[in-house]
């Protein structure tokens, strides 16, 4: 049975992994310790849920944007070895260089053979497996909209974020929509943001040919930024439609950052020819 306690458990009996990752939680008092691992739990509880449906025999592909130091490829990748007897590949991707070297070094030292760290812009990396499932764990701000459009633009079965700051919108909010009177006041203006930024991706996930559902990761005493997006691509899909999109987008003129990956007016992925491939 998949609980965030059964997963937890998991990882805390694996101290080679936990150590590989600092996050022996059992072993410090450090506040951003405890948090980054139950933010890797919640996360791991909900892919898991997904990759339960899978047919047994199928390589699951993940592309991790953003990654940073790959908390969560490294935990999902131990997981899944331990709970299912199925093939995985872990890509990862980020644009700091250190970063990325740091986890070339824990995948050696951990001995796995499936995992591809790369140093680039998400929507430059073209993966040479097909990929399966985009993940991101509190890409900042628009790192978070890129890794949706680039999930799109693959035709990927499944998205799931979860977005951290929302820097695009909140300045275009101090004037000019209808809720002006709202927004006069910063701290409304922060939250309303938030709001309107996760709301702008869902319907604009929706309108790709994506089934939405918004989520709390974990519980909010852990981290505010708890909102979880997962999105599946419909099977049969039929022509996009950016109606909901489009009218949330024009009624706060948010000029949203999404759409600037797409094509004026029909917001069909592209054609385009890579820049990374890996």
């Amino acid at each position: 049975m998949v609980s965030k306690k059964s997963i937890a458990d998991e990882l805390k009996n694996s101290q080679e992994l936990i150590k590989a990752l600092s996050l022996d939680i059992d072993q410090t008092n450090d506040g951003r310790e405890i948090k980054k691992f139950n933010e890797v739990v919640g996360f791991c509880e909900q892919v898991i849920r997904i990759i339960e449906t899978y047919p047994q025999n199928r390589e699951i592909v993940f592309l991790d944007c953003s990654c940073g130091k790959s908390y969560l490829s490294f935990a999902l990748n131990y997981i899944i070895s331990k709970r299912f007897a199925k093939e995985t590949y872990f890509y990862g991707v980020d644009t700091n260089r250190i970063l990325v070297e740091a986890c070339d070094r824990i995948r050696d030292s951990l001995g796995f053979k499936n995992m591809q760290f790369m140093c680039a812009k998400i929507i430059d990396v073209f993966p040479e497996k097909p990929i399966d499932m985009i993940i991101a764990l509190h890409a900042c701000d628009t790192a978070t909209d890129e890794t949706i459009a680039k999930g799109i633009k693959l035709g990927v079965k499944y998205l799931i974020v979860v977005p951290c700051c929302e820097n695009q919108i909140r300045n275009r909010l101090k004037s000019g929509h209808p809720l002006v009177d709202l927004t006069d006041f910063g701290l409304l203006r922060y939250r309303f943001a938030d709001i309107l930024t996760e709301a702008l991706r869902a319907q604009f996930l929706t309108g790709a040919g994506y089934y939405v559902k918004l989520l709390e990761m974990i519980s909010p005493k852990f981290t505010p930024k708890n909102l979880m997006i997962v999105a599946r691509r419909k099977k049969r899909s039929k022509k996009n439609n950016m109606d909901s999109y489009k009218k949330l987008d024009e009624m706060f003129n948010t000029n949203f950052v999404l759409k600037r990956y797409f094509h004026d007016h029909d917001f069909v992925p592209d054609n385009y020819s890579g820049m990374v491939n890996c």
